[in-house]
């Protein structure tokens, strides 16, 4: 009898013991993300101010010369329109596009293939004519006969109010449009997905190959953004997380994680995917209402693939930042580790070095 109750106090003191290390250890980690967050980080180049409204970039990497890359991003209004800037932050008026009735996000895609060529696009999600708009790029060409209707069949109010957007290269090859809407259902079919192809003219066509995703209700979902390489699914449902799943439509609607679901102040928001390796790299995850990132290991861990750590929060100048994205690619001499577009509330958007970003605490490519 007294061996057992050694036995059971043994147990109990080393329960506890463990328990105040994983707690002490905890701690320390959330004390050095805490301790990041005192610094604020300054952009390399604020770019000149859009009309209206600015809520979402995309950066274009010219495959000829980096140097001429491209970001575009919207002047979300009724009236508004894509506006296209160099990496000095100029506008470049003979490429930006006006006259959009509310375009809220833009993504670019790589290589879609149209009268037989590889075409780039810029894809923006236009809110009141509940069309997606595609432009070939770098020349801002439309190819889209005018807009493609998204969401068709949806009757409830706002469900068809075009918010996010994010473009999916599979493997093989194809490319998606992964689409998201002012508010939607939550019997997990908010998000639509969608087959991009030639539709005999030039011109692209859309095709619904996919509902899929969860919905806490709470505000809304913008911030989508796809992992190529893994094949990953990202969005910020606001004020809950972030959620992950497949990219690709045959391997099912399964939800195959949940993030970042403490430590916002307000809404989460841009979500941007720096990449290290083809498997390795981060997940940034705007703070919207504290100027912050949270940025996130991108791989998970041994045991958990999709357990995103949190690694480290930044404090960017950009003010109740909503939309953002990221490259790995040296571009040029002011960014050689690649760059980090965040929008900003005072109708900019703002330039970041990567490596300004990341710090000691994290890799750069």
């Amino acid at each position: 009898m007294l061996k057992q109750h050694l036995t059971i106090l043994f147990s109990i003191a080393f329960l506890l013991l463990f328990a105040s290390c994983s707690s002490r250890k905890s701690s320390a980690v959330q004390d050095r993300v805490i301790a990041d967050t005192l610094s604020l980080i300054q952009p390399a180049i604020v770019t000149e101010k859009v009309q209206s409204d600015s809520d979402d970039p995309a950066i274009w990497v010219n495959p000829a010369d980096p140097n001429k890359s491209l970001v575009i991003g919207t002047d979300k209004s009724a009236n508004g329109g894509l506006y296209v800037f160099d990496l000095n932050g100029k506008i470049q008026p003979q490429l930006t596009v006006k006259g959009l009735q509310r375009p809220n996000n833009v993504d670019v895609v790589y290589g879609l293939k149209l009268n037989g060529k590889p075409v780039d696009l810029a894809v923006t999600t236009e809110r009141f004519t509940h069309k997606l708009r595609i432009y070939a790029l770098p020349d801002m060409t439309p190819v889209d006969n005018g807009g493609i209707a998204v969401f068709e069949g949806e009757t409830a109010p706002e469900y068809r109010d075009l918010m996010g957007i994010a473009l999916y290269t599979s493997k093989p090859g194809h490319i998606y449009a992964v689409v998201g809407r002012k508010t939607g259902p939550k019997d997990g079919s908010y998000l639509w997905q969608y087959l991009l192809s030639d539709d005999g003219t030039g011109n692209v066509k859309a095709e619904l190959v996919r509902k899929f995703g969860n919905y806490s209700g709470k505000k809304e979902i913008e911030a989508i953004a796809v992992d190529n390489e893994l094949g990953y699914i990202y969005y910020s449902d606001e004020q809950y997380g972030v959620r992950q799943y497949y990219a690709d439509p045959e391997k099912g609607n399964q939800e195959l994680a949940q993030f970042a679901k403490t430590g916002f102040s307000e809404d989460h928001e841009g979500i941007s995917i720096y990449k290290t390796s083809a498997t390795k790299g981060y997940i940034l995850v705007s703070d919207q209402g504290s100027n912050r990132f949270h940025i996130f290991k991108r791989e998970g861990t041994s045991v958990n693939p999709y357990d995103h750590q949190l690694l480290k929060i930044v404090k960017v100048a950009a003010g109740h930042s909503d939309g953002s994205d990221v490259v790995n690619v040296p571009l040029n001499a002011t960014f050689k580790h690649g760059l980090f577009v965040v929008m900003s509330d005072d109708r900019t958007f703002h330039y970041y070095r990567w490596e300004d970003i990341a710090g000691k605490q994290l890799d750069i490519k």
